[in-house]
């Protein structure tokens, strides 16, 4: 995974972003850069220090991005360097960079301004309960997202508990979701209705759907169905909680309560169809989290450690020290690898040189990170959802980290999922389901003279 860095050799030595043209810096700060929002190499307004800018120059200077959640989670393709399905965009541009007006003239809100107004970043517990008296005159949101380009769709209520799990299986008009209230219900993608609800045995731990296969882990089992020919049965031999799975190399990798990766093979020749090929072990705690990419397993858990397996031989190859936290959910990209954990960090890690993988960025939020899940909007612009402990969820443009906007709830998101056509999906501890939509940009009418 060694990565070979081509430097283009020039006579012109090489400057600093933050340098400032000949002539001194003005003595005026620069509110966009105070605001972490100057892209200007040479602006004539003063960057007293080099901002704490959430742009990796490793990652924006990639022109071409392909990667979607979907892509990675399933091992279809190549996973970390994967190809989208075939009714989302193949290729991603790379955010231009847009130059904002620095002129002196140029409308510049003052600080009492700015205080008198602020952004509203949290809903009004109040307007929650039904019980504001201020309006418009709050200070907290009265919405339940805050942002432009998407809208919510639909709340799905049933689940009196947590939502763990939400899949949506291929070929199908059929939303599955799963609780820690034991069950798992089936919504009809179009009435919104819920059409069957299936008693687990147990609270589910995770959720996941390959082709015509659905799987739910609950405590010491995978329950498995087959929507195509409404078979079901039970896959033995976990200990615990089935925290995580994920399909790769016609595999299914389950993790569990007590650190260990349960394998199963798929094949044609066994009733059930799966059988247990291998259990891997390295982890001291629970694992929470599986993704796949470059014929690779990774795996994440509360030891605050990331597992590197090869997805063929099953054999340990790297185990990763950066997170001070349970590592909480995993996401390729290109080739990088997205890791979130309960420290307050998203980071982003790279292939070095001697072939292993190493932090190149490393995105700090204000809360401890849930989970994280991938999307294009509907320009066709990279996404990543990112669920916080503060009951909402970012959503960031990459690879700026540029945040689009919020999505909120009474309790904390505890996953989120994305679809085909702009489709995502949310579900919080309270047991709500939320369905959105990125909306298609409005058309340009070109009148001819």
């Amino acid at each position: 995974m060694a990565t070979k860095v081509v430097r283009r050799h020039t006579n012109r030595p090489e400057r600093s972003v933050y340098a400032r043209p000949a002539g001194g810096p003005s003595k005026t700060v620069c509110a966009f850069w105070a605001a972490g929002r100057c892209t200007r190499e040479f602006c004539r307004f003063l960057h007293a220090d080099a901002p704490p800018s959430s742009m990796n120059p490793q990652i924006s200077k990639k022109s071409s991005l392909v990667w979607t959640k979907e892509a990675t989670a399933t091992g279809k393709g190549n996973a970390c360097n994967a190809t989208q399905k075939s009714n989302a965009p193949q290729k991603i541009n790379a955010p231009q960079k847009i130059n904002a007006p620095h002129e002196s003239n140029a409308p510049q809100k003052s600080n009492a301004a700015q205080k008198s107004n602020p952004t509203p970043k949290s809903v009004c517990k109040f307007w929650v309960d039904g019980n504001c008296v201020k309006g418009d005159r709050c200070r907290y949101l009265h919405n339940w997202f805050r942002g432009e380009g998407f809208s919510m769709l639909a709340k799905l209520q049933g689940h009196t508990k947590a939502v763990t799990g939400i899949a949506l299986p291929e070929r199908t008009n059929k939303l599955y979701s799963t609780s820690k209230d034991g069950t798992a219900r089936v919504w009809d993608c179009h009435t919104g209705e819920c059409g069957s609800v299936i008693d687990l045995g147990g609270e589910a731990g995770s959720l996941i759907s390959e082709g015509p296969w659905v799987f739910a882990g609950v405590p010491n089992l995978v329950k498995v169905w087959n929507i195509e020919t409404n078979s079901e049965f039970n896959l033995d031999g976990p200990v615990g909680q089935m925290h995580a799975m994920v399909v790769g190399n016609e595999m299914l990798f389950a993790g569990t309560q007590n650190g260990d990766i349960c394998v199963w093979k798929g094949s044609t020749e066994t009733n059930p169809p799966f059988y247990p090929a291998a259990t891997l072990k390295g982890h001291t705690g629970a694992v929470v989290c599986l993704t796949v990419g470059r014929n690779r397993l990774y795996s994440g858990s509360v030891d605050h450690t990331i597992k590197v397996w090869d997805l063929y031989t099953l054999q340990g190859v790297l185990t990763l020290n950066g997170h001070s936290g349970a590592v909480m959910s995993l996401l390729c990209w290109d080739q990088f690898l997205l890791s979130c954990s309960l420290d307050d960090t998203i980071k982003v890690w790279a292939a070095s040189e001697g072939g292993g993988l190493e932090v190149t960025y490393t995105h700090n939020e204000e809360q401890g990170v849930l989970d994280l899940a991938g999307m294009t909007d509907a320009e066709s612009k990279p996404i990543l959802l990112s669920s916080c402990n503060d009951n909402s969820v970012r959503i960031y443009e990459l690879p700026s980290f540029t945040e689009r906007g919020r999505l909120f709830a009474k309790q904390e998101v505890r996953t989120v999922e994305v679809g085909p056509g702009g489709l995502f999906f949310s579900g919080d501890a309270t047991g709500l389901l939320s369905v959105w939509k990125w909306m298609d940009p409005p058309s340009v009418k070109v009148e001819s003279s």
